[in-house]
C-alpha cells in the first residue's frame, strides 16, 4: 500500500493520500498510524486527498471516522478533498458530509486551513 505524506510550514499542515481502496485491514491500519505518527509530532491541520480511492466500505469509514476523532481530541481539524463521486455518495448516504468537511480540491483544502 502508498499513503503519501506530505507536510507544509514545518508541519502546520499535513496532506495524507492513500492510493488504494479503503476496505479494512492493512491499509486503514496503516492510513491511521500515520495520522497520529503526524499528531504525535505537532501537526493538528489535516487534509485526507481521496483522489487516489476508488472504493470505500464501512471500515475504510470507520478508520477515517477514527482520524477525525483523533484530531478533535486535539483540538485539530481535517478536511477532506478531490473525493469521487461514488466515494462521496457512500458519504451522503451515511450522513457523513455532516461530520467531514469536503473541499472541491487539495489547494482550496490548503486554503480553508490556513485560515
Amino acid at each position: 500500500m502508498s499513503i503519501k505524506v506530505t507536510t507544509l510550514n514545518n508541519l502546520d499542515i499535513a496532506v495524507l493520500e492513500p492510493r488504494v481502496s479503503l476496505i479494512g485491514g492493512e491499509e486503514t491500519d496503516q492510513l491511521k498510524a500515520k495520522a497520529k505518527d503526524l499528531i504525535e509530532q505537532g501537526n493538528k491541520k489535516l487534509v485526507l486527498d481521496l483522489g487516489g480511492i476508488s472504493y470505500i466500505n464501512s471500515s475504510g469509514l470507520g478508520s477515517l471516522v477514527n482520524i477525525h476523532s483523533m484530531y478533535q481530541k486535539i483540538g485539530g481539524q481535517i478536511k477532506l478533498c478531490n473525493v469521487a463521486k461514488g466515494v462521496e455518495n457512500v458519504f451522503i448516504i451515511t450522513k457523513l458530509t455532516s461530520v467531514f468537511d469536503v473541499e472541491e480540491d487539495r489547494s482550496k483544502a490548503i486554503d480553508s486551513l490556513k485560515k
